[in-house]
């Protein structure tokens, strides 16, 4: 079970899997919908989420070859637990912001007058 929560919890994937509920996704607009992912992170997780069941991903026979990636029916049960856990992040970064703000603040105070 472990290995199941390393993919469904790896920021990545998560990502991922949110960018493939919306529609299917070539690899370059998955690249630039994905913030902050490298190409070879970006390679890996795909990989990973296929052999999990999780994408699908499909090559069309024309020249260039174009891939596409899509959910599988598991995928999109993954796609109801981790969209409302995005949602829950935009909506208190802000507040998470400011926490940590304040945490810090608050170390470098306890550190100062030690």
């Amino acid at each position: 079970m472990r290995e199941v929560l390393d993919r469904v919890g790896d920021k990545w994937s998560v990502y991922v899997i949110c960018q493939l509920g919306e529609s299917p996704r070539r690899f370059t607009q998955l690249r630039k919908e994905v913030d902050g992912i490298s190409q070879r992170m970006l390679t890996v997780t795909l990989r990973g989420l296929e052999r999990d069941g999780l994408i699908h991903r499909q090559v069309f026979p024309v020249v260039p070859p174009r891939v596409e990636y899509s959910l599988t029916p598991l995928g999109r049960t993954l796609l109801c637990t981790v969209a409302p856990v995005l949602d829950w992040a935009a909506k208190h970064l802000q507040d998470i912001d400011a926490a940590r703000t304040d945490y810090d603040r608050g170390q470098l105070n306890a550190h100062l007058d030690a």
